[in-house]
């Protein structure tokens, strides 16, 4: 990492990856393999139509994820990560492994405040 903070890409990568949905939309296709639009909005029952497709453009834009439509009727389309969002893999496991303990010592923090009342 460049120790220069103003040369540093922590903040391209945030703002590649970070969006409401961006992270559940590349877990299940990391986890899932290639789904349809209706298959990622059945496990993401949060998400809004109009949201899901903005967020899968951006990261088919960034070359994260790809698309593939079927000429046919109706019309089917499928999203996959590609080779290169794949390599997104290892850095959402890590930040996943930190939220982990960050949670457990902010939990510890509560339980040690509540012993000293």
């Amino acid at each position: 990492m460049d120790e220069r903070p103003d040369n540093c890409k922590v903040a391209t990568t945030l703002d590649t990856i970070v969006g409401k949905w961006k992270i559940a939309i590349m877990l299940n296709l990391l986890h899932k393999g290639t789904m349809r639009f209706s298959e990622l909005r059945q496990v993401m029952p949060g998400v809004t139509q109009k949201m899901l497709t903005s967020h899968l453009r951006e990261l088919e834009g960034e070359g994260v994820i790809k698309r593939v439509t079927f000429p046919q009727v109706p019309p089917k389309v499928e999203y996959s990560m590609t080779e290169y969002g794949q390599t997104l893999q290892s850095i959402l496991h890590l930040m996943h492994d930190w939220g982990v303990q960050h949670l457990e010592r902010k939990q510890e923090n509560i339980s040690n405040i509540q012993t000293k009342s």
